[in-house]
């Protein structure tokens, strides 16, 4: 699942009176879908919980989570943890290899039928409680 779809998600339950802490890679991604509260690992995408073989790494990234959970005392907090990946992911000048591009602070559609279900759904401010 997407880093954004699961901010959106983590609103939602919050929404509804249930903690929740994402784990993220992708601190720009994240901070656009602005969940209740983060952490963040400097990891290639799709190793957020730790490198592959390193239950050390990833027992202290559960356990910061859970922390955060009970400690954050705003919402939309990003928190990055202490843990480095093992080895260089990323070239010299500190560009990502993955290539992400920056985020939109406005909704970004596909289709101009999704643009208009939503202005539909929730107006021209699009000021929806979740998204």
């Amino acid at each position: 699942m997407c880093h954004q779809s699961v901010g959106l998600i983590a609103r939602a339950l919050e929404a509804s009176g249930i903690t929740t802490v994402t784990l993220t890679s992708a601190w720009s991604i994240t901070q656009s879908a602005n969940p209740p509260r983060a952490l963040f690992s400097d990891f290639p995408l799709g190793n957020t919980a730790g490198p592959p073989n390193a239950p050390d790494v990833q027992i202290a990234i559960a356990r910061a989570a859970l922390d955060l959970a009970v400690s954050a005392s705003e919402p939309g907090i990003i928190v990055p943890t202490e843990h480095q990946w093992p080895e260089p992911w990323k070239d010299e000048a500190r560009e990502l290899i993955d290539h992400r591009t920056p985020r939109e602070a406005t909704p970004q559609y596909e289709r101009m039928s999704d643009m208009a279900a939503a202005i539909e759904k929730h107006g021209e401010e699009l000021a929806c409680p979740v998204c």
